[in-house]
């Protein structure tokens, strides 16, 4: 090799860490092209994410004229399934089948709801669009029935497929692994929402059909890629032996200090980025009059935001970060974030909306992968899914339950304000929004409240693991 060309690998190399952030997510046992392959799982979760809370949920409540909370009801119904994350990760972790596979069984199943409740949307959209005799309820029952199996699919890929990537990826790397497929989490939730938003800049109710079943056959196929020849087979799986029983891989978990306030601190964080899921495009549609394909892309802003916040995540864990301060700066700025969406109407700014719907992805970012992070450093060897279960149950019910709350309350105080009941000032198309901003708020600051302690015992753990003392440990 030339003088040249080894300056040039050097620099390579040195850029590399440096400013890919996922440079060294990559090992011996996860090189970097199998783990952007398993990573494909994320992608299609994001893209079934984009189109069930961002188009879909603005097209039935806005051109569909379905009730804003009947659409937040339907979204959230996932939260059926959520609570039984944390069965899913320790089934997946004590699963024992004649091929000798633990969690690809699992990634499979969910692939197939996922594939299901696509295939019976395009049906419940012909009926709400009114082309059909059929009655509007049945209608709403496949809808319904479209989005459990969507969301339990979602629920099953990702727990299962992030136990996967904690058993194949080193202790030391798994943080960066983490966020690097919650980055890949949001590619397919950019690329999706683009996508969707120039399929759909002249809608038709044809057009959305389509996409829906675009999305079912994309989905099959990137789980198929990703899962293949990812777990290896196990002959000691194949046993009929009995393993450790639910419940004391639940106290196990659960017996390392501060884990029952972190589940409390991801209940309401997540509750504070999630009420509002389904109606910032509807806010944009109604308050700011912005087309569909226009509020499309506000979810592509709240997925460049995310982005952002899961790559300064991992660089941060990467270099030592407490997760749990980590965690503790997503809620602050998503202070700003709602201030910034409140504001956007009395100015009548798309860009303030743009900025703040931006930040909020980026607070969620990092509040998801420092409490994600946490979460997985309480669980032993052998208990990477009921880490990642519990963690995502208590998340996925939290943001259930919020959004359907966020559509209830912006439907009850909307109509209150329409008939003058809450008084002139608050008879305005914006104030069901503006209050579910305001209670968004309210959660932020009770987040920062429960994390606190946390934090303090994390910094003094630490502390005591430190053996040397120098500028670069100074308090900062």
């Amino acid at each position: 090799m030339n003088p040249v060309s080894k300056a040039l690998v050097k620099s390579f190399i040195w850029i590399g860490p440096r400013f890919l952030p996922f440079a060294d997510a990559a090992s011996k046992e996860l090189p970097l092209a199998r783990l952007l392959r398993l990573s494909l799982f994320q992608v299609s979760v994001g893209m079934a994410f984009v189109l069930l809370n961002g188009t879909l949920n603005r097209v039935m409540i806005v051109e569909l004229g379905v009730p804003a909370w009947l659409v937040a009801l339907m979204v959230s119904l996932p939260l059926v399934f959520a609570p039984f994350r944390a069965l899913i990760g320790f089934k997946s972790d004590t699963h024992r089948s004649v091929l000798g596979w633990r969690r690809v069984p699992y990634i499979w199943l969910g692939t197939m709801l996922q594939f299901g409740g696509f295939a019976i949307l395009p049906f419940a959209l012909l009926i709400l669009s009114g082309d059909t005799h059929g009655p509007v309820i049945i209608g709403h029952i496949a809808a319904a029935l479209a989005f459990l199996m969507v969301g339990a699919g979602m629920h099953t890929t990702q727990t299962a497929g992030l136990a996967l990537a904690t058993d194949i990826a080193p202790e030391a790397q798994r943080p960066r692994v983490v966020a690097f497929l919650y980055v890949m989490l949001l590619v397919g939730m950019v690329v999706s929402a683009l996508t969707f938003g120039t399929l759909l800049t002249d809608f038709t109710q044809i057009k959305l059909i389509q996409v829906v079943q675009g999305v079912a056959v994309v989905t099959m196929l990137l789980n198929i890629i990703a899962l293949w020849k990812q777990e290896a087979r196990d002959p000691s799986r194949t046993t009929g032996q009995k393993g450790m029983y639910f419940s004391d891989a639940w106290r196990l978990l659960h017996q390392s200090a501060g884990s029952k306030r972190l589940l409390v601190v991801v209940a309401f964080g997540t509750a504070a980025f999630s009420m509002q899921d389904i109606l910032l495009e509807p806010y944009g549609g109604e308050i700011l009059k912005l087309s569909v394909s226009q509020t499309t892309f506000l979810t592509a802003m709240l997925a460049s935001g995310t982005l952002g916040g899961f790559s300064l995540a991992a660089i941060c864990l990467g270099r030592g970060y407490d997760p749990y301060r980590l965690a503790a700066n997503g809620p602050l700025v998503g202070v700003v974030a709602f201030t910034a969406v409140i504001f956007s109407s009395p100015l009548n700014s798309t860009l303030l909306l743009s900025i703040g719907t931006a930040l909020i992805g980026f607070g969620g970012g990092l509040f998801a992968i420092g409490t994600l992070v946490a979460a997985m450093s309480l669980a032993g060897k052998g208990l990477g899914g009921i880490a990642v279960g519990s963690w995502g149950a208590v998340q996925a019910t939290a943001a259930g339950v919020a959004i359907a709350l966020g559509g209830a309350i912006r439907d009850g105080v909307s109509a209150l304000a329409a008939n003058g009941s809450l008084g002139p000032a608050m008879m305005h198309p914006s104030s069901g929004y503006s209050v579910v901003w305001y209670i968004e708020l309210a959660l932020m600051f009770a987040t920062l409240v429960a994390i606190g302690p946390l934090i303090r015992v994390s910094r003094v753990a630490r502390s005591k693991q430190q053996t040397r003392f120098g500028l670069a440990e100074l308090p900062a």
